[in-house]
């Protein structure tokens, strides 16, 4: 699997999408092991981006209490 950029709004339409056909039944067993193993993934780089985010989001706070 290439690791490529993917956006936070990419990942989240990824996971919204493989939960539905998981949902929906749409997968096989196969699939299902290699879509689990995906989301797992995405659902961490979400997280990268979100913890991120909110580190950036405090410094700017803080400089603008200083």
């Amino acid at each position: 699997m290439t690791t490529k950029k993917i956006s936070y709004n990419e990942a989240m339409t990824e996971i919204e999408e493989i939960l539905e056909k998981i949902e929906n039944e749409e997968l096989d067993v196969d699939e299902l092991a290699e879509k689990v193993k995906r989301v797992s993934v995405l659902l961490k780089i979400c997280k990268d981006k979100l913890h991120k985010t909110n580190k950036q989001v405090e410094q700017v706070l803080k400089e603008m209490e200083d």
